[in-house]
This record gives C-alpha cells, structure tokens and sequence, in this order.
C-alpha cells in the first residue's frame, strides 16, 4: 500500500491547505489516494484540474481519486461525473479530520459539498510550512465582495477571519521550528479582522505578530487590496524593517469604466496614489499586481490604460490573465472581447511585465542584499526577486551578498 499522492491547482491558499490536508490523511493512516486540490479561477483552471484528474488516474491505476477545492465546491457534479473520481470534498470538509478518517473505512457519500455560504468560522491549521525556509499561515478566508468576473466567493464563502492570538502562537511554533520567514495567506488580506469583535485591521495584526514574535526575521503579505491598507499597515510600512518591502496588489485593469463594470473598490488614481504613497515611506519597495486582459467591453484605448498602469504605479510583478468567462457570474453576460484580441492583449502586457523585471534586475547591480535561501544556488531578496548564487549557500537561511549580474531575469550573487 501506497503513502497518499496530493496535487494541488491554484493559488499559495490552496498549497497551504494541500499541507494540512496532508497530515490530517496522514493521521488517519489513508492510503493508495489521489488526492486533487483544484482551482476556479478561470475556466481555463476548472479544464485544468479535469485534464490532471485523468492523468494523475493513468498513472496511479487502482487508487481512489478524491476532488476537493473552489472548483469541486462551485461545480460537484462536473467532478462526480467523470469515470476516475470516487469521491468530491467541499472547501470546508476538506479541512475537518473526520472527513479523512471516513475517506479511509469508505464510509462517505460520493459527493460531500455543503453550502459554503453557512461557514462562519476558519480555523488556524498548524502546518510545518513548506521545505525549510518559508512558512505560510492562512489568516483568513473567504470574501465578501461580489467582483463580477469571479467566482471564488462561491467557492470559498464570506469573509472570516483566524483569531490574532491563534496567529501569534502558530507563528511562534514556526520560527520556534527554525523558519526565517512567514508569509501571510488568505483570499482577501486586507478584509482580516472585520469579523472579529473590535474588527481590528490587517495593520493592527502586523504590528501584533512583529512585537510578539521578535525573534521573526522577516514577515511577508501575499496579496492585498489597496484600498482597504489601514493606516497602522502604512505606519508598519514605514517603521518595521522586518516586514519585506513587497506587496502584491489586486489592481485587475487600470481603467475607471473597466474598474467599475468590474465592480472593484478603487479608481485608477487610488492605485497609483497608494503606491507613490507607499514607496514614499519605504523607498525599496516593490510592488507586483493581477492585471485582467480582455475584459468585457474592453476598448483599445481602455486597454493601453492598463498598459500605463504599469509604469504609472511602477509595476514590477506583472500576474496576467486572459479574461474567461465563468458562469453565473455578472461578467459573462456582458459583450465580450474576442479570444485573439484577449490572447495579443495578454501577450503585450506579459512583455511590459518583462521589461519591468529586467529594469528592476538592472537596478540591483553591485549592491548588497539579504537573500533567504531556499536552495544551495537559489535564494529571493526582501523584495522577492530570485537570487541565483554563484557559490553553494546553507538552506533555509538569511545571507548577505553583493549582486553581480542578471540571467534569465534572476540576480545572480
């Protein structure tokens, strides 16, 4: 018998959740399963998960095939329907111990996908992170905006958030454990606390973690929304060096008619106010941003203000996706872009990002960073840009090393 097979699709939320399922099957002893941990954010990613199921069924002939994550929970039966799963998990009873338990004695229903809707709690899930330089905690799941081309609140409920105290002692363990970094994960950041009595911002738990745990070298934020940064998160920006001058921001389109069918939260002058404001207090920062290509009703010209988002922002990490429409939600029944157009406006928008890189890389020659390393030959910057070394380097550490050129849009040390 055979140790459980896991493959997670999707966002850094979702590999996190991959490893706590891990211990909780292992736990429960399972054994021979396949366990697929899929995406929804575009249909592309539904088509994905399906393709992967059939082959990750070829090459492990006899195992159990469970589906679980946002595309199990928003359409189950496309999941239960296919020959090779035997069993389809929702979002919230991938996360309970039981489940697993019942997966090994067969003792489930073929489709276990309650309404995610109902969920009004997350649990902190203590997880021993990933390899052994950067560990990942989940604060929050969940969103309660209704952008009309997604459909992850479907697939991951209403906002809710982990308990700071709960954070701070998972956060402790980990760097009890050794780890130098910790990024923090959910599906809106910024939306943490809201649920919380006194809803206390994202600022208030940054600056919690880093007085808590001072013996945490470096805190990281995955992705945010700028419009929701509080004034204690600017204020950490500003006088807390341990927390990497890095933000990933939710920007999806750089124009106001586009932002608004959108049904975002910001215009394009708040983006690009946010970041001079940001870069202000923290002149090393960096930024990268999801940007939307071909949305409906995208024009040409609404379209080369996405391309100006880039420079006017100062962009580095360019996430773009080729607009696909998701049913049941509001965007697909818009007038859509045709597919060539949104193919050749994704492609100039990856070349910008490009651009952007190598700028950046250029920038760093011959100066002295802290790289944390995640191998002997590869390690990132505070600003996460990827460091190859020239000599071998321990794992998992914070070494200091003068930057000596680029390749393939990596430093090179």
């Amino acid at each position: 018998m055979k140790p459980p097979v896991f493959h997670t699709l999707g966002c850094r939320l979702n590999a996190y959740e991959t490893e706590a399922m891990r211990e909780m099957a292992t736990a429960a002893g399972l054994r021979d399963t396949v366990v697929v941990n899929t995406c929804a954010v575009t249909a592309e990613a539904v088509r994905k998960s399906q393709k992967d199921i059939r082959r990750l069924a070829r090459e492990h002939p006899g195992a159990k095939i469970v589906v679980t994550g946002c595309a199990a929970q928003t359409e189950p039966d496309r999941f239960a329907g296919m020959d090779e799963v035997t069993l389809v998990l929702g979002n919230t009873e991938k996360m309970q111990p039981d489940t697993w338990a019942s997966v090994l004695t067969d003792q489930t229903e073929p489709v276990r996908v309650d309404d995610i809707m109902s969920v009004t709690e997350t649990a902190g899930h203590l997880i021993d992170g990933f390899g052994r330089h950067r560990a990942y905690v989940q604060i929050q799941n969940g969103c309660d905006h209704r952008c009309t081309f997604c459909i992850i609140p479907y697939g991951r409920g209403n906002s809710r958030s982990v308990p700071a105290g709960v954070i701070v002692e998972q956060i402790k363990r980990l760097v009890g454990k050794g780890f130098n970094e910790v990024v923090l994960t959910g599906v809106d950041l910024t939306s943490w606390g809201a649920d919380l009595p006194a809803a206390p911002k994202l600022g208030d738990l940054t600056r919690r973690i880093l007085k808590l745990v001072p013996d945490l070298p470096r805190l990281r934020l995955s992705s945010i929304d700028s419009i929701e940064a509080d004034p204690a998160l600017m204020e950490c920006i500003a006088t807390e060096p341990r927390l990497m001058p890095h933000l990933h921001l939710s920007l999806q389109a750089g124009d106001d008619m586009i932002l608004k069918r959108m049904k975002r939260r910001h215009l394009r002058d708040d983006a690009i106010r946010f970041c001079e404001d940001a870069r202000k207090l923290r002149p090393d920062m960096t930024f990268g941003a999801d940007i939307i290509a071909g949305f409906p009703t995208e024009t040409e010209a609404m379209f080369q203000n996405s391309l100006d988002l880039v420079t006017d922002c100062g962009l580095t990490w360019l996430h773009v996706f080729p607009y696909s429409p998701r049913p049941g939600t509001p965007a697909a029944r818009m007038p859509q872009v045709n597919g060539p157009t949104i193919k050749a406006r994704a492609a100039a928008l990856r070349a910008l990002g490009d651009v952007a890189v190598a700028r950046h890389l250029a920038a760093q020659q011959d100066k002295t960073h802290r790289i944390l390393t995640e191998r002997a030959d590869l390690g990132r910057t505070e600003q996460f840009t990827e460091v190859v070394f020239q000599t071998p380097q321990p794992e998992g550490q914070i070494v200091e090393a003068r930057i000596t050129g680029t390749k393939d849009l990596r430093l090179v040390a």
